[in-house]
C-alpha cells in the first residue's frame, strides 16, 4: 500500500509557512511565463488520479477492500475505515455494500471500485464535463502484490480516456519503491511504454509524457542518490519522453523537505511540480506561498527554460480547511495573477486524505451513522457534491483566459436545482408471468419535481439498468426474463437537473414455470422463530425488502423460522433468499421443511438438505415441495450454516400449486 503523501511533508509545514519571507508582487504578473507551447500538460489543468480502490467482490486481483479499509481483508466499517472522507457514490451504475451503518437517509452505506470500468468511465466523464484536460495516474511499485491490479488500471484509464476525450499519463510515485533505478525502466519498456500509442496519451512537444514525483525528498521513504535519479531522468530523455519532476515545495532553496545536492536533478527535468499537500491549510497561507514559493519558482524556471506546474488543492474535508470553497479558490486566484500557465489539482479521488475534488457527500444525509465523517457543508455552508468539480472548472478557465481574473468565485456552492429525489417507497412485485416481472413503488418525493424512475436488475455486486418509466409512473414491467428464474430488482428516482435518488430497497422475484401461482403467500404474514438475534427477527424475513433480515441465536443449531399463512392452501414452492450484496459470501445452509394445519403438530415436506446461496446467482433458492402439499404453518428447520453459527433469511416465499 502506497504511503500518503501528506505524512512524507508535515514535519516542514511550520518551518515552510514560519519562515517565509515576502518578496512582494511579482514583477510577472503581464504575462504568462512557459518555457513551451501549449500541450496536453502546458496550459493545462491536470489532476493527480490514483484509481486506487477495490471492492471485494469487484473481481480485480487484489481482491479485497484496497484502500477503503485498514484490513482490506475485512469489509469496511466504522471501526475499519481508510479514509477521511465519503464520496457521493449515486451516479455509479455498479457499487458494493459496506459494514457501516446506513447513510443519514436510511439508505444502504455502499462504496464504488476503481476496478469497475463503468467507475472509471464516470470519473473521466466528469473530467470531461468540469473542463479538466489532463489526469496523471498515480502508479506505485508495480513489482509487488498490487502490480496485476495497477496493471488492469492503466487500460481501464486508457479506455475512459479515449472515450470521453480526456488526455492521460503515467505518473511514477517512488515512494518505498527500493530497487526503483531498474525496475522503473523496465516497467516503462516492458508496459508502459505500449500505452504511449493511444491517441489520449498526453504528450506536450510532441513527446510523451511522464511523472516521476519523489525524487529529492528529505525522508526515509526516498533515499536515492542524486546520480541515480538524474540517470532515470537521463533516461526517460533519452526514451524520447517529456519528463516531470514531482518535487519538494523547495526544490529552489534546496532545504527544509529537499535533500542538499538534487539541483542538478531538478534542474534536468523539462517541467517542475512542487507539492503543496500538507503545507497549506488556509487563504493566508496560500497568499504567504505566492509571495515565497510561487512567484520565485516560477521566475527560476523561466530562467533555465523549464515549464511550471504548481499544485492547487481543495483542503481537507476532516481538518475543515476548505471554507466553502474560498482555500481552493484563493490558490487558483494567486495563480492567475501570478500568470501560471499550468497548474495540477491534488487530486481528483483521495478520500483517503479527504483532499478529493470527485463528488463528495454534501451533508450528513448522504454520510453513514455513527461514521465520524465531515461532509462539505462543515463549516455550516450547504455545498453541491459536485462543488470543487465546479471550482476547478472555473479556475482553469481563469488561467487561460476564458473569464477575468478575479479573487471572489464564479460560482457559488449550490446552483440551481441540486437536490437529489427521495428514494422510490415499498418497491413490490405486483404480478409475474414466466418472462416478465411486474414492479410498483410508492413515489419519490423532489423539491422541484421527479421527472422519470431508473429500474436496475442486481446480479451479484453488479446493478445494470433495464427500463425506465416517464414521469409521474409508479410501475413498470420487466419483460425477456427466463422462466422459473430468480431476479433482485430495485428502482431509483431521476429530476430535471439529472440527479439520481439512492436506489430503493431491493426485491427478490422468482418467474413462474408452466403457470404455477404466482403470488407469495407468505408477504407480511405472521412470523415467528425459535430465537432471534440483536434487531433481527422473524419479521424481516416476510417484509419484502432482502436487505432486511432474521437471523438465530448464534452457535445453537437447530433452530427454526415459520409462517402462518391464515388458512390451509395447497403449497408448492418454497423461496429463500439472503441479501444479495457481495459481502454476504457464498455459504451452505443445511434445511428442511415442514408443514402444519394447527401449527402444533408439523409433518416433514422436505428432509434436510445442504442449500447453497451465492451472491453472483442472487442469493436465493428453491425448494419444490410434493406435489398435492397442503399447509397453514410452514416452517423452515436450520441445522447448519457454513457462513455464519446461525440460521440466516432475508426472504421467505411461499407459493401455491
Amino acid at each position: 500500500m502506497g504511503v500518503t503523501r501528506r505524512a512524507v511533508l508535515q514535519a516542514a509545514t511550520a518551518a515552510g509557512v514560519a519562515g517565509a519571507v515576502g518578496i512582494g508582487q511579482s514583477a510577472l504578473a503581464g504575462h504568462a511565463v512557459a518555457a513551451s507551447a501549449p500541450g496536453d500538460v502546458v496550459g493545462k489543468v491536470t489532476v493527480g488520479y490514483q484509481g486506487w480502490f477495490a471492492c471485494a467482490g469487484d473481481g480485480a486481483p487484489i481482491n479485497g477492500w484496497w484502500h477503503w479499509s485498514q484490513n482490506w481483508g475485512q469489509t469496511p466499517s466504522t471501526s475499519n475505515k481508510a479514509i477521511a472522507a465519503w464520496p457521493d457514490v449515486r451516479d455509479y451504475p455498479t457499487t458494493y455494500r459496506t459494514a457501516f451503518g446506513n447513510l443519514g437517509n436510511g439508505q444502504p452505506a455502499s462504496l464504488f471500485s476503481s476496478h469497475d470500468q463503468s467507475t472509471v468511465d464516470v470519473h473521466f466523464r466528469w473530467m470531461k464535463q468540469y473542463g479538466i484536460d489532463t489526469a496523471a495516474l498515480q502508479r506505485f511499485n508495480p513489482t509487488g502484490g498490487e502490480g496485476p491490479t495497477r496493471d488492469a488500471m492503466v487500460g481501464k484509464v486508457r479506455g475512459a480516456a479515449e472515450s470521453q476525450g480526456v488526455k492521460f499519463y503515467v505518473m511514477y510515485d517512488v515512494s518505498d519503491w527500493t530497487s526503483m533505478q531498474s525496475d522503473i525502466k523496465a516497467d516503462w519498456t516492458n508496459k508502459m511504454r505500449t500505452h504511449t500509442a493511444s491517441p489520449a496519451y498526453a504528450r506536450q512537444n510532441d513527446r510523451p509524457v511522464v511523472c516521476v514525483w519523489g525524487f529529492g525528498f528529505n525522508d526515509n521513504q526516498r533515499p536515492f542518490t542524486p546520480d541515480a535519479c538524474l540517470d532515470v531522468v537521463n533516461w526517460f530523455k533519452a526514451q524520447g519522453c517529456y519528463v516531470i519532476g514531482g518535487v519538494p515545495t523547495w526544490w529552489r532553496t534546496g532545504d527544509r523537505d529537499s535533500r542538499a545536492g538534487f539541483s542538478a536533478v531538478y534542474y534536468a527535468f523539462d517541467m517542475l511540480s512542487p507539492w503543496m499537500v500538507g503545507r497549506i491549510g488556509n487563504a493566508g497561507d496560500a497568499d504567504n506561498f505566492y509571495n515565497v514559493a510561487t512567484v520565485p519558482d516560477l521566475a527560476e524556471c523561466a530562467a533555465h527554460g523549464i515549464d511550471y506546474q504548481p499544485c492547487v488543492l481543495p483542503g481537507g474535508v476532516s481538518e475543515r480547511q476548505r471554507a466553502h470553497g474560498d482555500f481552493m479558490w484563493r490558490q487558483f486566484y494567486n495563480m492567475g495573477r501570478a500568470r501560471v500557465p499550468s497548474v495540477y489539482v491534488s487530486m481528483f479521488d483521495e478520500y483517503n486524505e479527504g483532499n478529493q475534488i470527485a463528488k463528495t457527500s454534501e451533508s450528513q444525509v448522504w454520510v453513514p451513522t455513527g461514521s465520524g465523517f465531515l461532509a462539505l457543508d462543515e463549516d455550516g455552508t450547504a455545498c453541491s457534491s459536485d462543488y470543487y468539480l465546479r471550482l476547478t472548472g472555473d479556475g482553469g478557465r481563469m488561467l487561460k483566459g476564458q473569464i477575468a481574473l478575479t479573487a471572489v468565485r464564479p460560482t457559488p456552492p449550490l446552483v440551481g436545482d441540486t437536490v437529489p429525489p427521495t428514494a422510490p417507497g415499498n418497491l413490490r412485485v405486483s404480478a409475474l408471468t414466466d418472462t416478465t416481472v411486474a414492479l410498483a413503488w410508492t413515489a419519490a418525493t423532489d423539491n422541484v419535481g421527479v421527472t422519470g424512475y431508473r429500474i436496475r436488475r442486481i446480479t451479484g455486486a453488479t446493478a445494470t439498468p433495464v427500463g425506465a418509466a416517464a414521469g409521474d409512473a409508479t410501475t413498470f414491467t420487466v419483460t425477456g426474463l427466463t422462466a422459473a428464474t430468480t431476479y433482485t430488482f430495485d428502482a431509483q428516482a431521476i429530476d430535471a437537473a439529472g440527479s439520481i435518488s439512492q436506489p430503493s430497497g431491493q426485491i427478490v422475484a422468482t418467474t413462474t414455470a408452466g403457470g404455477s401461482p404466482t403470488v407469495d403467500l407468505a408477504r407480511n404474514r405472521p412470523a415467528s422463530a425459535s430465537s432471534q438475534t440483536q434487531v433481527y427477527g422473524p419479521g424481516n424475513a416476510v417484509d419484502g425488502n432482502s436487505n432486511t433480515y432474521w437471523e438465530s441465536a448464534n452457535n445453537t443449531f437447530p433452530q427454526w423460522l415459520q409462517v402462518d399463512l391464515g388458512s390451509s392452501t395447497g403449497v408448492r414452492r418454497v423461496v429463500l433468499a439472503l441479501p444479495p450484496a457481495t459481502a454476504w459470501a457464498t455459504r451452505t445452509q443445511t434445511v428442511s421443511v415442514h408443514g402444519s394445519t394447527d401449527g402444533a403438530s408439523f409433518g416433514q415436506l422436505l428432509a434436510a438438505t445442504p442449500r447453497t446461496f451465492d451472491p453472483a446467482t442472487g442469493n436465493t433458492v428453491t425448494l419444490n415441495l410434493p406435489a398435492g402439499t397442503t399447509a397453514r404453518h410452514v416452517r423452515l428447520v436450520f441445522t447448519a450454516n457454513t457462513g455464519w453459527p446461525a440460521g440466516q433469511v432475508a426472504e421467505f416465499g411461499v407459493y401455491g400449486g
